[in-house]
């Protein structure tokens, strides 16, 4: 993970790039969870109530990897103590093309991934973790980190 300080009236508004790999068991969950869901719900044209089409397998599937892609990326927020911005503002930029990714996806993959996101240090956190060591300035700070969702 990186930083780099962006020109703002705030001054602590950051863009971070992270490199991470999204959990292949985490992936499946997902993946089993969202068509038991939507075999609940199913109702397709041309199809008995609960069957899932084949067409709507992919966008399934894509939904799963997208998610698990998100918690990846919250539970890198949470590791290092940083806070996302609200709104448009807090968005997530995967750098890889998801749709590509899915085509050649076997259930139960790991997928890694690189993001851009921009955020804040959280003060209470950066705070505690002062107190005890003398740092370098943040702008001198690289991190690099794998996370993965539980």
């Amino acid at each position: 993970m990186g930083l780099v300080e962006e020109d703002n009236p705030d001054g602590d508004i950051y863009n971070f790039w992270l490199t991470a790999v999204a959990n292949g068991d985490e992936i499946k969950k997902l993946r089993i969870q969202t068509e038991k869901e939507a075999s609940k719900k199913a109702n397709f044209p041309g199809f008995r109530k609960g069957q899932i089409p084949p067409y709507a397998q992919p966008k399934m599937t894509m939904f799963a990897i997208q998610e698990a892609v998100i918690k990846t990326c919250e539970a890198s927020l949470e590791a290092y103590g940083l806070q996302s911005l609200q709104g448009s503002q807090g968005e997530v930029k995967v750098n890889e093309d998801m749709q590509e990714v899915c085509k050649g996806y076997k259930l139960g993959n790991d997928i890694p991934f690189t993001a851009t996101y921009k955020g804040k240090f959280d003060a209470a956190v950066q705070a505690a973790s002062e107190e005890g060591h003398d740092t370098a300035a943040m702008e001198d700070v690289v991190v690099d980190v794998e996370a993965v969702a539980e």
